[in-house]
């Protein structure tokens, strides 16, 4: 049995540097586990859901430009938790507002962190299918395109880069799995 506590770091004090909308920064002091000091910059965040939504034999993404990339990305729907916000709910949210699908046929697929080395971010990822068209409605600053696509393109979306971020990549390899073995 493996003592999870053997490396474990003991914060001596923490300093608040920024406190945004969505995500927050912090510098911790830490005592290592030799006995040695160190710094650790961590960002903050309240966590977020996706959805792998399919339509058939296809799944639903949105595109939408990403100012930190400075270029249009196709994603599957994702944002982040509400205060207090249970996941599923959150997912179901997104869900309708990015592309205007609503279902009662959703699930968990697998929950992550997404850089854990300096982020406490954890993505819930949901599979929603039997999809019913609704009427999407996105946050005001949110402006996006939703498109059904094939599993063949989104491979040609990842090879173009129109795909590169990694809950979609996830997102895609789930989906080849769902389809060979009906399992995920």
């Amino acid at each position: 049995m493996t003592d999870h506590k053997k490396f474990e770091e003991i914060t001596t004090s923490s300093e608040m540097i920024f406190k945004g909308k969505m995500i927050s920064l912090q510098v911790d002091q830490v005592t290592l586990p030799n006995g040695g000091t160190a710094s650790r910059e961590i960002v903050k965040h309240p966590g977020a859901v996706a959805v792998i939504p399919l339509l058939g034999d296809r799944m639903i993404v949105v595109e939408q430009y990403r100012k930190p990339l400075e270029k249009s990305q196709v994603e599957i729907p994702a944002g982040k938790l509400d205060s207090g916000e249970e996941p599923l709910k959150a997912a179901l949210r997104e869900l309708e507002e990015e592309t205007g699908y609503r279902t009662d046929n959703i699930r968990l697929v697998s929950s992550f962190y997404t850089s854990p080395g300096f982020a406490n971010e954890i993505i819930h990822m949901y599979i929603a299918e039997d999809l019913v068209k609704g009427t999407a409605n996105p946050d005001e600053d949110e402006f996006l395109d939703c498109e059904a696509i094939t599993l063949e393109q989104a491979q040609q979306y990842m090879n173009d880069g129109r795909i590169s971020d990694a809950k979609t990549i996830m997102a895609i390899y789930a989906w080849r799995l769902y389809l060979l073995t009906g399992q995920i």
